[in-house]
């Protein structure tokens, strides 16, 4: 039997705040349970306000932090039983991520097609230099670019949304089963949103790619995904198909939310 892509069983963290005489604990993420299938490839939306955990979620899940309890587990394999460099290399191969802040991705004094070859080199193990320039033009051309409108420039001669699809590119350069993307959206202009929401379902659906979506946008995560989990200091909510869930929401926090942010144009 195929284990699942994703296990998040019973997974805590926990922080210790406050002065050294006053100090308390406090549960960023509580009691988390989650499974994401192998086959066929989804989009989990993880929605919340700041300060309700999704982003502590998303660092574990990048194995960036261990649990203070439970467990998590890709593809049958505990995340905190790998240590050595082997290992870690192994598991980013399988998960990538994408972050909140395009322009905090790429050192400006570094030139953007650099990050892509060293990315092919380094974690996709393309040494020869005919093979890394092909599947950088490769994923260039996945995400609507190419790699001569990309080789030679700096990250200041690119636009927000342009290099919102370049990380998404050097994601993917390791063929990655599984992307956690942290608010890919909320640091770019309006207008080009749309395109990289709907760059995220065409990865799902042609490349075979599942995303876990960190987002507080209810709009966007409508619109492409098909499991949401909707949490409120550190726990889960309500979750279940988003259509369903969004649709005709159970929890006070969820219908809370969805008359605030959702709006009948998301449902077009």
């Amino acid at each position: 039997m195929t284990a699942p892509l994703l296990e998040v069983r019973d997974v805590a963290r926990s922080y210790v705040t406050g002065p050294l005489f006053s100090r308390h604990r406090v549960r960023a993420v509580d009691g988390i349970s989650f499974t994401m299938p192998s086959e066929p490839a989804g989009i989990l939306a993880v929605i919340g306000e700041s300060g309700s955990g999704k982003t502590t979620l998303a660092r574990m899940i990048l194995n960036m932090l261990l649990p203070t309890t439970g467990s998590i587990r890709f593809r049958g394999t505990d995340l905190s039983g790998i240590r050595s460099g082997r290992e870690r290399l192994e598991f980013m191969r399988g998960v990538q991520p994408v972050f909140q802040n395009p322009f905090e991705a790429f050192n400006p004094l570094k030139r953007i097609d650099r990050y892509l070859f060293m990315t092919a080199r380094r974690v996709a193990g393309l040494e020869a230099i005919e093979e890394a320039e092909h599947r950088v033009a490769e994923v260039l051309h996945q995400v609507g670019l190419s790699l001569s409108e990309v080789r030679g420039r700096f990250p200041h001669e690119l636009s927000g949304g342009q290099l919102q699809r370049i990380a998404i590119a050097r994601a993917l350069i390791p063929s990655p089963a599984l992307l956690v993307a942290d608010e890919p959206v909320s640091m770019i202009d309006a207008s080009l949103r749309l395109s990289i929401v709907n760059l995220l379902r065409k990865l799902r659906d042609e490349s075979g790619v599942s995303i876990v979506y960190i987002t507080h946008d209810l709009a966007t995560a409508y619109s492409i995904s098909d499991r949401i989990l909707i949490m409120r200091e550190g726990r889960v909510v309500e979750s279940g198909d988003a259509r369903a869930v969004l649709d005709n929401p159970q929890h006070p926090y969820s219908i809370q939310l969805k008359s605030a942010v959702l709006s009948p144009d998301a449902r077009a």
